[in-house]
């Protein structure tokens, strides 16, 4: 069958899953080894318009082709795939169920491990799959909302770049393939070893070498043509990151600058508050003297508390004047001569002690004290009632023997007389 359109679609139209189906079409395919740049772009519209579930079939022949001119060493048909294989597993693999893209993947690693592709073509498969799925898995997440993340896995800046790359490759591809063989018919054409032909095959040939010399010369062009928009966009990104590196530059002197600045005011106030604790600590209000602050164990001193103040434990004593002095240990007032000696002292109002720290002092001591009195001028007799006095006398003589009642008021005397048993 000659090679045309029609005869190629019609053999992609038949192809079913089996191996025979699938090889006999690669041979077929490889025979037309001339025709490789249009057959390959004819299996590409062939897998845009066929059914999602028989792209497969289509990738198997791909892959079929590719590895025997691999094997055979006809570097045409691998040249004419690199410029499609990227779009073609792309389309293959976006709209497969999970089990298809199993298959498919093992296709692309069979791809990786026996280096049918050149490298950046593979790479560019590897990326284009990487990113379905991360597309897949985002839609996944978010309950398959159509707002879910489509941007690439590579940054803003580097996206160009990686499409650049991307054309290169093709164009080197094509371009390696193109001059070797434009080279190798021109050589053989033009031995001066050989023959000449007869002018009409010699017109022919040379039509031909023409011909494959143009497309070599075209398919170096397109790879110079890629190879510099990829150095100016490099040399955009260079100059853009040059840029970004003299005002980074500027901005961490400054910021270092400020640092420094913020650094040497901190240390400046902190030397000013330990000066003001410092002068504090050693200032005579602050407590500086050893009268006016205690040590707290670590060699700085605190100011020391005033002493609080304390409530007496007992109230002051109640009673005659006489007696309150006799208690509290002072010595009664002793009369002034010239007074009627029927005179009652008024008792006067009683005021607390001071707040200090006293010995409570023995009764028996008080009660000798207040006892040792002056006697009160113009007093005379004995004051009646026998077994009063008798109570007195057994105590005085406990008290010394003497008659302490000598010389005592008369009210007084009486008031002891009361106290002592007379109840």
């Amino acid at each position: 069958m000659a090679y045309t359109d029609e005869a190629v679609s019609a053999k992609l139209s038949a192809l079913n899953e089996t191996q025979d189906a699938i090889v006999t079409v690669a041979q077929w395919v490889m025979f037309h080894k001339r025709n490789a740049p249009r057959t390959a772009e004819i299996w590409l519209q062939r897998l845009r318009d066929t059914a999602s579930n028989k792209r497969l079939t289509l990738i198997y022949l791909a892959n079929e082709i590719a590895q025997q001119s691999k094997t055979r060493k006809k570097p045409e048909f691998l040249t004419a795939f690199s410029t499609v294989i990227v779009e073609g597993i792309t389309i293959a693999y976006r709209s497969a169920s999970s089990e298809i893209q199993k298959k498919l993947q093992y296709v692309v690693d069979v791809w990786r491990q026996r280096n049918i592709f050149e490298p950046p073509i593979q790479e560019a498969v590897d990326t284009k799959l990487a990113e379905l799925d991360k597309n897949r898995t985002s839609k996944k997440a978010l309950g398959g909302s159509l707002f879910s993340s489509n941007s690439p896995s590579a940054p803003p800046e580097i996206q160009p770049l990686i499409t650049l790359q991307i054309n290169l490759s093709k164009a080197t591809t094509t371009a390696s393939t193109a001059a070797p063989t434009a080279k190798a018919e021109y050589a053989k054409l033009t031995d001066p070893s050989k023959p000449l032909p007869t002018p009409p095959v010699h017109a022919a040939r040379l039509s031909a070498l023409l011909k494959s010399l143009s497309s070599a010369e075209s398919a170096v062009s397109e790879s110079l043509k890629a190879r510099h928009a990829l150095i100016s966009s490099l040399e955009t990104l260079l100059a853009s990151n040059k840029a970004a590196i003299v005002e980074e530059e500027a901005q961490q002197a400054e910021l270092s600058a400020r640092k420094d600045e913020i650094d040497r005011k901190k240390k400046e106030v902190e030397d000013g508050i330990m000066r003001g604790l410092s002068s504090a600590d050693n200032s005579p209000t602050a407590g500086g003297s050893p009268e006016g602050q205690r040590s707290n164990g670590n060699g700085a001193g605190s100011p020391e508390p005033d002493r609080p103040d304390i409530e007496e434990l007992t109230p002051p004593p109640e009673g005659p004047p006489d007696i309150v002095q006799a208690l509290v240990g002072q010595p009664a007032p002793t009369p002034s001569p010239g007074r009627n000696e029927n005179f009652t002292p008024t008792p006067a109002p009683l005021t607390p002690q001071p707040q200090q720290y006293q010995p409570v002092p023995q009764v028996g001591a008080d009660l000798l004290s207040s006892l040792n009195v002056p006697g009160v001028r113009g007093y005379s007799g004995s004051p009646p009632g026998g077994a009063k006095r008798r109570k007195v006398d057994d105590e005085s003589a406990v008290f010394g023997g003497e008659d302490v009642m000598a010389g005592l008021d008369d009210d007084v005397a009486e008031l002891l007389r009361q106290e002592s048993g007379g109840r």
